[in-house]
């Protein structure tokens, strides 16, 4: 019987963490603590203060307080491994909600093959999400679960490297064996201890029946911000990605979504999507060569300043 823990890193929680603590709470395999790594201590004392439904979870949650400019994709998700004792670790964002109570049990069914180092889960479309989000979010979440490994790399290039901790699982094993997550990163920590995984002989599993609501409907710049820190993380780690072709699934992309919307004659919307690709891709491109770039501009292309604020 696995020991299961989830670690959340959270900043200006709403009353929906309440809802996805509860719904963690009633899976059909036990989670065992929720460690929650939460960012600027004033905001969720304000959430505790407001809502009498947190008295419900206080022995299952523990909360650990960091500031700001403490806070790391890579680093505060490791300091939650290390605050740890469970054999299985799930990395959650606080944005996203479990769509049954089957969730931790089909993630851990993945990572009962002694190959699989992680696994992530399905990431539904919401109530709210755009056409041309869900159209996307399909075609990145297939109903299809999978296992890449290295010998992938040749065919799926960088795609054979993802993982996403809207929703993962990782065995405690493993993670040590290979060090865990990067200490510092922009972005992609999850993605970079994949790569490792995979060089390393493991295989990281896509598990389609589990499953959460996560979608974003991005303004162009958001995209634009989000893409340059995609490709800031890439720069930075040219012994995982430079050699790897990452164009190829992009294209792909862009085709699955051109018929799909040419199909139902959704004009209007296919060039909304080719305006965000050139948002995309503009982005992802600066990013890859900041350090060409002054940093003024650094600071204006980037959706997370703070993070140079210790660079």
């Amino acid at each position: 019987m696995h020991k299961i823990d989830v670690i959340i890193p959270t900043y200006k929680p709403d009353q929906s963490f309440f809802e996805l603590i509860d719904k963690l709470c009633r899976q059909t395999m036990e989670v065992h603590e929720i460690i929650v790594m939460n960012t600027e201590e004033k905001y969720f004392d304000k959430l505790m203060y407001e809502s009498r439904i947190a008295l419900k979870f206080k022995d299952k949650v523990k909360v650990c307080h960091l500031s700001k400019l403490e806070f790391d994709h890579g680093g505060t998700r490791h300091k939650g491994v290390q605050k740890s004792e469970a054999d299985v670790v799930v990395m959650m964002t606080q944005d996203a909600m479990p769509a049954d109570e089957y969730l931790i049990e089909n993630l851990v069914k993945a990572l009962e093959d002694e190959k699989i180092a992680a696994v992530y889960a399905r990431q539904l479309p919401a109530k709210d999400c755009s056409e041309l989000e869900q159209i996307v979010r399909n075609f990145n979440y297939p109903p299809q679960s999978h296992v890449r490994t290295r010998e992938d790399i040749p065919e799926k290039g960088i795609k054979t490297f993802f993982c996403s901790n809207v929703c993962a699982a990782y065995k405690r094993k493993v993670y040590n064996e290979l060090g865990g997550f990067i200490r510092r990163t922009i972005f992609n920590e999850d993605m970079i201890y994949a790569a490792g995984a995979v060089k390393a002989g493991y295989g990281i599993a896509y598990a389609a029946d589990a499953q959460v609501y996560h979608s974003h409907n991005y303004t162009n710049m958001q995209q634009f911000h989000r893409n340059f820190d995609l490709g800031v993380s890439q720069a930075d780690h040219p012994g995982i990605f430079a050699k790897v072709p990452s164009v190829s699934e992009g294209k792909k992309l862009v085709k699955t979504v051109t018929g799909e919307l040419r199909q139902n004659k959704k004009y209007k919307t296919l060039f909304g999507f080719y305006v965000q690709c050139a948002f995309k891709y503009a982005g992802y491109f600066l990013g890859k060569h900041y350090q060409r770039l002054p940093r003024k501009l650094v600071l204006k292309c980037s959706m997370s300043p703070s993070y140079w604020k210790k660079v």
